[in-house]
């Protein structure tokens, strides 16, 4: 057995030598962060794996939209899956709109007179929605004759003014999948076009041929999530046509006893063929504002 190394902090630490003393103390939430930063440092330099990131839960507003994009622009990852909602927050700070630090003790009645949406102590104007609509509007004729989800999404990308993440999926061509689109605030933009009478090409289901033909075609596979739901799921289901996934690392507040797939441990991908027995992989219960940042920190003094 190894000894529990414990943590020693000079006077100054890079946050790649503080994860690294995090992975030798071994146990528990700091053990787990310090293995989690190993196995996707290990499948992003491994040529032969097709890395799948799933994004999940108030990134953006949580202040992580820069690191998102420099993980895309550093193409550490092969995939992008995530949801409308992050898809949403991301477009409306591209078109010049911001995040502003509240209160989750505020009151929520003032906030909606004021025009202020909370999520926890984040809150996001309703002008993002002009905005949006604006945009939208604009560009619907670029944007209807996609005829997938990954095509429309890169297509704003494209038309994006300012930096945003899927500008960065676009010019970099990482694959984006959003498989709820229609469950956000730009599905709600597309939905006021179609009650104008106008049309779409999309196709809900040609995004699902695209991502099984990636896993299928990969010679090895690793996963990546930051919060669950969606993206995780979609990701796992395509990873039931890869050879099982060779690394794992899920970083996640849900637990896994309601049987709910965001808080389902990897190992129980093994039953599904989805992770493989002999897989490197990490569960992390930690709010991903917090790991993000920090692995990601570690990664960029390694990578």
């Amino acid at each position: 057995m190894k000894p529990v190394n414990h943590i020693k902090i000079k006077k100054e630490v890079s946050v790649n030598e503080l994860v690294k003393q995090m992975d030798s103390a071994g146990v528990l939430g700091a053990g787990r962060l310090g293995k989690a930063a190993n196995i996707c440092e290990a499948m992003i330099k491994d040529r032969q794996c097709k890395v799948f990131l799933g994004l999940a839960g108030p990134l953006v507003p949580g202040g992580m939209r820069e690191i998102i994009i420099g993980i895309i622009e550093n193409r550490w990852v092969d995939v992008v899956v995530t949801t409308g909602a992050t898809l949403t927050h991301d477009l409306g700070e591209a078109l010049g709109y911001r995040h502003y630090q509240g209160s989750a003790d505020a009151d929520d009645s003032e906030l909606h007179k004021k025009g202020f949406d909370r999520i926890y102590e984040s809150y996001m104007p309703n002008k993002i929605y002009e905005g949006m609509e604006d945009f939208i509007d604009k560009n619907f004729k670029k944007l209807k004759e996609k005829k997938s989800i990954k095509e429309f999404l890169w297509e704003i990308g494209r038309l994006t003014p300012n930096k945003s993440i899927l500008k960065a999926c676009f010019e970099n061509k990482i694959p984006v999948f959003c498989p709820a689109i229609s469950d956000s605030g730009i599905g709600l933009m597309i939905w006021g076009q179609l009650a104008k009478g106008k049309q779409v090409e999309t196709r809900a289901f040609e995004d699902l041929k695209e991502i099984i033909d990636i896993a299928w075609t990969a010679k090895k596979a690793g996963v990546i999530y930051f919060g669950g739901g969606v993206p995780k799921n979609y990701i796992q289901q395509a990873m039931q046509f890869a050879k099982s996934a060779s690394y794992g690392v899920q970083i996640t507040m849900d637990r896994p006893e309601s049987g709910g797939s965001s808080g389902a441990e990897l190992k129980e991908g093994i039953s599904w063929g989805k992770m493989n027995p002999k897989a490197k992989f990490v569960d992390l219960i930690c709010d991903a504002t917090i790991a993000m940042p920090i692995i990601y920190a570690a990664l960029k003094e390694r990578l």
